[in-house]
């Protein structure tokens, strides 16, 4: 083998003929394939024999790659049967981003019989992702490798520059990996498919993938990363969206493996909340979570980066550049909880002038774009922002409501709940939650135009229980019923015990009104003058619609 190593290859040639046929007559001596990895320079970076004859991902890690250029090696393979690349070396090839691939079949007498060859396309309108080319005697094949190479990626170049300009937008490829049913796992790919279009980001592709055991390294298993991979070049995607949440470890091992941006559910909610918090309030708590997301995931380069001390008995390692910032963060961390403190006190005010004037408050709880908003608008006549997306509803917003014989209550919007609401998230918003605490009442939203309405009512119990809210007397209300027929709808209001309205159809909200009003009579007698202001509202007129 060490005959191979000293050879270097024309830049301009696939292999050199001398070299191909010194290799096969070794290959055929061993019986085994032998395959060549060659720099963009001629070197041969490594001799690999056996089967598959492919690199791994540790090998090649000083070879970068990127989703609009290409690895600058190129993998020749010289085997004992006159074999053509098979669907595994077209797979390989995309997935280690090659300049290109290219078989030597050795015939009977030991000689280079025929060469087979593919290299990747920039994307295309056709969704494909190689070029195979015909077999063809291997001294009778002439090619300019290095043009070849040298416009292929100018093109890939071009095209990733074209399609930045014309969809600044993030393309991705939903994935799903767990050992529940492909039917649930469809569903939940569906709500993360609307949670990404709230991030702004457009969904090109969803994976399912069901598997007993979460594979610890990559989540999903090989040969299923390797079908995202030849997706997301056929689609031209730039970001892996996972369901499951993703260990620091499993990140680094997708993205080295796809070169490709990586993140999870519970990121992707982080982003959502970050672009929707608008208070100051909000805005503190968002940050909050994600600093606290963050703090686990901050990775160095080990000593590295140290700095070393001055004088004796402190050189050495000092802090490195790792530890500098996870103080920075832990700072921060403890700097933003003061300030919650801070808007805790305030609230705590807020609650003891509501003691004072004994109104019952009433707090609208639910799914995630169930219409708490635009439910809270009608009752009103407020116009707190209400849009048909997750999570329009970050800050806790109170209006006053009078009932048709002069009596007064808060109603309260909350921060909308979800399946599997990042624990980081309840951690931060604990101020915002806290005046569910406050409500002698919760009204739980539903919307019943959902396919999966039992798992919404399920999840929102699931996070009241949580938060230690259970004890507190909740009307269930199914909303949307317009989208239903009606005798839809009314079986749904009897299977459940609740009551259907339409937030979009006030007329619909007469026996709403009437239920809530006998219900927070018996809860506590209900104030006929309210002299309390709440928070984030104006001099509105608030009579009811009803």
């Amino acid at each position: 083998m060490e005959r191979l190593y000293r050879r270097r290859i024309p830049v301009d040639c696939v292999i050199t003929s001398e070299l191909a046929t010194t290799a096969a007559c070794l290959s055929a001596d061993i019986r085994r394939p032998i395959g060549l990895l060659i720099t963009r320079r001629g070197t041969i970076e490594q001799v690999l024999v056996g089967a598959g004859c492919v690199p791994s991902f540790a090998s090649l890690s000083k070879f970068r790659a990127g989703s609009r250029s290409l690895r600058g090696l190129r993998l020749v393979r010289v085997q004992p049967h006159d074999d053509p690349l098979s669907q595994e070396d077209l797979t390989n090839l995309a997935l280690l981003r090659l300049d290109l691939i290219a078989a030597v079949g050795v015939n009977e007498q030991g000689t280079p019989a025929h060469l087979y060859l593919a290299h990747l396309l920039p994307p295309n309108s056709r969704g494909q992702v190689f070029e195979v080319f015909p077999p063809v005697p291997f001294h009778a094949f002439q090619w300019e490798c290095d043009k070849m190479v040298a416009a292929l990626e100018a093109d890939m170049q071009r095209a990733g520059r074209q399609r930045a300009v014309d969809d600044a937008q993030d393309m991705a490829i939903l994935v799903s990996a767990s050992a529940k049913s492909r039917s649930e796992q469809e569903e939940r790919l569906d709500e993360l498919s609307e949670l990404a279009a709230a991030a702004e980001i457009v969904v090109l592709d969803k994976i399912i993938q069901r598997v007993h055991e979460t594979y610890l390294r990559c989540v999903v298993g090989s040969g299923k990363l390797k079908e995202i991979v030849i997706r997301a070049l056929q689609r031209g995607a730039n970001l892996l969206v996972f369901d499951q949440d993703l260990a620091p470890a499993q990140v680094r091992a997708i993205s080295e493996v796809t070169e490709m941006r990586v993140i999870d559910r519970t990121q992707l909610i982080l982003d959502i909340f970050a672009r929707r918090a608008h208070s100051r309030e909000g805005k503190v708590q968002v940050e909050l979570a994600l600093l606290r997301y963050l703090l686990p995931r901050l990775s160095g380069q080990g000593t590295s980066l140290s700095r070393l001390g001055g004088g004796i008995g402190s050189r050495g390692p000092g802090e490195t550049k790792l530890e500098t910032d996870r103080r920075r963060v832990r700072d921060r961390i403890a700097h933003l909880e003061r300030e919650l403190n801070t808007f805790t006190r305030h609230q705590d005010q807020r609650r003891a002038r509501r003691l004072q004037h004994a109104v019952p408050i009433l707090s609208i709880v639910g799914y995630t774009n169930a219409g708490k908003s635009t439910l809270l608008n009608v009752l009103t006549k407020s116009a707190v922002p209400a849009q048909d997306r997750p999570f329009e509803t970050l800050d806790t917003t109170s209006r006053r409501l009078r009932f048709p014989h002069d009596r007064e209550i808060i109603v309260t919007d909350t921060v909308g709940f979800i399946h599997d609401l990042p624990k980081d998230l309840l951690g931060a918003f604990r101020t915002t939650l806290e005046e569910l605490r406050d409500a002698d009442m919760l009204l739980h939203l539903v919307d019943a135009s959902a396919a999966n309405i039992e798992r919404q009512i399920a999840a929102v119990v699931t996070i009241l229980d949580e938060l230690n809210l259970a004890h507190l007397p909740r009307i269930l209300v199914l909303n949307k019923c317009d989208r239903l027929m009606p005798q839809e709808a009314q079986a749904l209001c009897r299977r459940y015990g609740a009551v259907g309205i339409s937030a979009l159809d006030p007329t619909t909200l007469r026996p709403l009104m009437a239920c809530l009003e006998k219900q927070l009579a018996l809860v506590r007698p209900i104030a006929h003058e309210l002299d309390y202001e709440p928070a984030q509202s104006q001099a509105l007129s608030v009579t009811s619609r009803s």
